[in-house]
């Protein structure tokens, strides 16, 4: 086997199918399909169930998954590393990130090492809960990832990095039940109607502990698509807590913005793989743990 051959076999994972894998990696799905069997035929077992259009990973398919991500990553380490011997001016460094994180501190990291090493690529992956974002950096998805979390998660298979913390806010409609003011004791959300995100995130732990308080907070909307939870509060369906990332945004589009009393704050880190990075993620690193302007 070749290395060519595990990058097309986990764009076909990624992507979930041959034409789609084949668009991704901008090469004819015949020659995409040629290299999996040639994979298949070297590891003596296929790797996929093929019925019709769908592919479905087979027993050894989801056992290569991991080794595969190694052993393309330590090839990218590897060109990285000589790149970097001649200075970053080239290169790509991959983040995994949580949603809210995403805008700030994560967009702020971005700027600021961009700006240093313009010639390098940073790609960001979505994870929607912290336990993806450690998901992806410790299978090679990614090298970094940054996460907000109600409590520190523990984390045996990847380095863990704290980068602060974000508070949870009320954001409601302009011309809505709240008005701007001193932190809202969370016993005036009762009767309001609650815009939620999904099981696993700060903000409906947090939704969640206000409802178990007694206060009586009915879900007008439930969703996993944390971008559309702004959208829905400006067009009047309900409130929403979000993270703090959120206020800028929030302000410019009309919304009313208030703290809760009691506050509650979500604790951010980067997670790093366990070992050795490649050049480049670690600059990204060091850069985002030192605040470089």
């Amino acid at each position: 086997m070749d290395v060519r051959q595990l990058e097309y076999f986990l764009a076909v994972v990624d992507h979930g199918g041959f034409n789609r894998a084949a668009g991704a990696l901008f090469v004819a799905q015949p020659s995409l399909s040629q290299a999996i069997r040639g994979l298949e035929k070297d590891l003596g077992t296929p790797l996929f169930h093929r019925t019709g259009r769908r592919v479905v990973l087979t027993e050894a398919g989801r056992a290569l998954i991991g080794p595969a991500r190694q052993a393309v990553r330590s090839l990218e380490v590897a060109r990285e590393s000589v790149t970097a011997a001649q200075g970053l001016r080239t290169g790509r460094v991959a983040v995994a990130s949580m949603p809210s994180p995403a805008i700030e501190p994560l967009g702020g990291m971005v700027r600021r090492f961009a700006a240093r090493y313009p010639g390098v690529e940073v790609v960001l992956r979505d994870a929607p809960v912290p336990g993806a974002v450690i998901d992806m950096v410790r299978t090679g998805v990614t090298e970094l990832g940054l996460l907000s979390a109600w409590d520190p998660p523990a984390a045996t298979e990847v380095d863990l990095y704290p980068v602060g913390e974000q508070r949870l806010v009320l954001v409601a409609p302009p011309d809505g039940p709240f008005e701007p003011g001193p932190p809202l004791p969370r016993e005036r959300l009762a009767g309001h109607r609650l815009i939620a995100g999904e099981r696993g995130t700060g903000m409906r732990r947090l939704a969640d502990e206000i409802r178990a308080a007694g206060v009586d907070v009915p879900f007008a909307v439930e969703t996993d698509h944390r971008a559309a939870i702004l959208s829905l509060v400006l067009k009047g369906v309900g409130v929403a807590i979000l993270a703090e990332a959120w206020r800028p945004l929030a302000l410019r589009a009309g919304a009313v913005v208030r703290d809760l009393d009691p506050p509650a704050c979500l604790h951010l880190a980067l997670a790093g793989r366990k070992g050795w990075l490649s050049p480049i993620a670690e600059e990204f690193l060091r850069m985002a743990l030192s605040r470089d302007p």
